[in-house]
């Protein structure tokens, strides 16, 4: 800006950047500010520069009556001012573009070295990388000379890894002949229609901790969630038998003091004799454990009996690794999220509770849908397969 003496002799300050705004311009700027769908931001710039036009038809207002005006700073309408003479008006017009500052990207070599530290392993004392446990190590690694943990993100994103997450699941080994057979098997089985007189049965076991409290919750209300102590009683453990026929959408469970070979056996004879006595014979499938043997049978039940349950079974295993293909393991997910995600004091309470559980369940059954099969399994686990040497 420039002093200049004014006629009355006071000091006053020449603007430098003088809006003399044109016959076609104020028109316009008037019908944008009487419009009734235009930007705020937009609509207080025009009348900035109506304001401040040194035209004869122009306000002629000094920045600081504008600025008391309309509530801004007096640096706003500076800069609106600056924006028309250096830019034009449409720049005027609209806010002024933020400066991005374009962070430094790692590439090459570079990105090469971060990608090999991320799926290595964490340093000794850490369960996993952070974006500034990266940043810190490649610096001490000399790979540069300093970097910010934005940078190591940008680049993490970019490559789709994420070293502070990890996944529990089971793993096959590569090219296996015996997982391949045995989920082909399966499979197989799972693509049979109903037919009442040969169901399909499939067959889990899980376990369920019993916890007492120690003090009374505290209900929830109005304005205030349900509260309990962090202190439990241990009381125990069950053990759960889990009979899913997911063709019928029917499950039975089962609720033992243990797991044993005995305990299996006596299982199977009640889903024989007693759940299924008219079915000439019951395909079982289930996962590969120690007890799920007909061997079982025969350390329960004398020799004729034992033979007499085992010929009415047909039993498929789920290969080892590949509990996911029991459909049974899926209704025991269920279970354990819609009932027993809690603390459950005894047994008798959990006997109590699963059958609620399984009664309402089973009154409106319905067929499970499996649509993974042996062609699917060609295509997405084709890694499994053994590959034949010519």
């Amino acid at each position: 800006m420039i002093i200049y003496i004014n006629g009355t002799g006071n000091w006053q300050l020449s603007k430098k950047y003088i809006v003399r705004l044109t016959e076609e311009e104020r028109t316009d700027l008037e019908t944008l500010i009487h419009k009734g769908k235009v930007a705020a931001h937009k609509r207080l710039h025009a009348e900035i520069l109506l304001k401040a036009d040194i035209s004869e038809l122009g306000g002629k207002w000094l920045d600081s009556q504008i600025s008391e005006a309309f509530g801004i700073s007096t640096r706003t309408v500076e800069r609106v001012r600056e924006r028309l003479v250096q830019e034009g008006l449409e720049s005027a017009l609209n806010r002024a573009k933020p400066i991005r500052v374009k962070s430094r990207v790692i590439d090459g070599e570079k990105e090469a070295h971060l990608l090999a530290l991320v799926c290595g392993d964490a340093p000794e004392g850490r369960s996993r990388w952070t974006l500034r446990l990266l940043g810190q190590r490649r610096v001490e690694l000399g790979h540069v000379e300093s970097v910010s943990h934005e940078t190591i993100r940008q680049t993490l994103k970019k490559n789709e890894l994420k070293p502070w997450q990890n996944k529990e699941g089971c793993i096959p080994a590569k090219t296996n002949a015996e997982f391949v057979c045995a989920m082909e098997e399966v499979l197989d089985v799972y693509k049979r229609s109903y037919d009442q007189t040969h169901p399909l049965i499939c067959m889990d076991e899980s376990s369920k901790q019993h916890l007492k409290e120690t003090r009374q919750p505290i209900p929830a209300k109005p304005g205030t969630v349900e509260k309990y102590d962090t202190e439990y009683e241990r009381n125990g453990v069950s053990n759960m038998f889990m009979f899913f026929e997911p063709l019928a959408g029917k499950r039975h469970v089962r609720v033992t003091d243990q797991r044993t070979a005995v305990d299996w056996a006596h299982q199977i004879r009640n889903l024989v004799d007693v759940r299924y006595p008219r079915a000439e014979r019951i395909t079982l499938v289930m996962d590969n454990l120690n007890t799920h043997t007909g061997a079982s049978l025969y350390k329960a039940f004398e020799l004729e009996k034992a033979r007499r349950i085992l010929d009415r079974l047909e039993i498929h295993y789920t290969p080892k690794h590949g509990s996911w293909l029991n459909r049974a393991e899926i209704e025991l997910s269920i279970l354990s999220r819609q009932c027993l995600d809690r603390r459950i004091p005894d047994q008798e309470t959990l006997k109590k509770e699963i059958a609620s559980w399984q009664e309402k369940r089973n009154a409106t059954a319905q067929p499970m849908e499996w649509r993974f099969t042996n062609e699917d399994a060609r295509v997405k686990l084709k890694k499994l397969y053994p590959t034949l040497k010519e």
